[in-house]
């Protein structure tokens, strides 16, 4: 069996930007796991993205250029109606076997985790990692600490010990990017050079979707 973690990063990426990356590289070190990035093809708890697939598959693959940590799963975008994680999950699981596997969340979206479908089926195909700033705890609902008590660890070497069922809390260095504001700047004629990977600058194509 294949112990290493597979992390799995979701999010519209619209468009993929420094704090993106910047996270998903630390959970990825604290792991030492394979993470991916999935793009949702429909969220079913916010608006759709304004790129399409096709324009967010390019920017994230010229985002991920050079490095082999991180990688790019689009399964998501080729799949019709809303992404549901559990869906996305449930595969991973038949492809990869007894892997275990790591649900990475910010923890705003932690906290909202009740909202989501078949919320407490995830801890049974993936652990959580709770993608937290240091020393900081978001408030969390009652059903969510709840379910959570006992599925807590604190040594990463615990999620290797079996495929699904435990959180985690890694302290990573979240930046206060936002992707709206992004979209807002590109949109009047600016140019956020440093809030983007470099590689999407390369091509100036891949940010048409954001120009007017």
């Amino acid at each position: 069996m294949n112990t290493r973690p597979l992390a799995v990063f979701g999010g519209t990426f619209d468009p993929i930007h420094i704090g993106h990356l910047t996270v998903a590289w630390e959970a990825a070190e604290l792991l030492d796991a394979e993470v991916r990035l999935m793009p949702a093809n429909v969220p079913p708890h916010r608006a759709s993205p304004q790129a399409s697939p096709a324009e967010r598959v390019a920017m994230l693959r010229a985002a991920l250029a050079g490095q082999s940590r991180l990688v790019l799963d689009a399964r998501e975008l080729e799949r019709d109606g809303p992404s549901y994680t559990i869906d996305t999950l449930r595969e991973l699981r038949a492809e990869q076997g007894e892997r275990p596997l790591v649900l990475l969340l910010g923890a705003d979206a932690f906290a909202g985790l009740p909202n989501w479908n078949h919320w407490r089926e995830l801890f049974d195909f993936a652990h959580i990692g709770v993608l937290s700033r240091p020393g900081v705890e978001a408030a969390r609902p009652a059903a969510l600490a709840d379910e959570v008590a006992a599925r807590r660890v604190e040594d990463v070497s615990a999620l290797r010990a079996q495929p699904c069922g435990k959180l985690i809390e890694l302290a990573v260095t979240p930046l206060e990017i936002s992707a709206t504001r992004i979209r807002e700047l590109l949109a009047v004629g600016r140019d956020p050079r440093y809030l983007l990977p470099a590689g999407l600058f390369d091509d100036t194509g891949l940010l048409r979707a954001y120009r007017r």
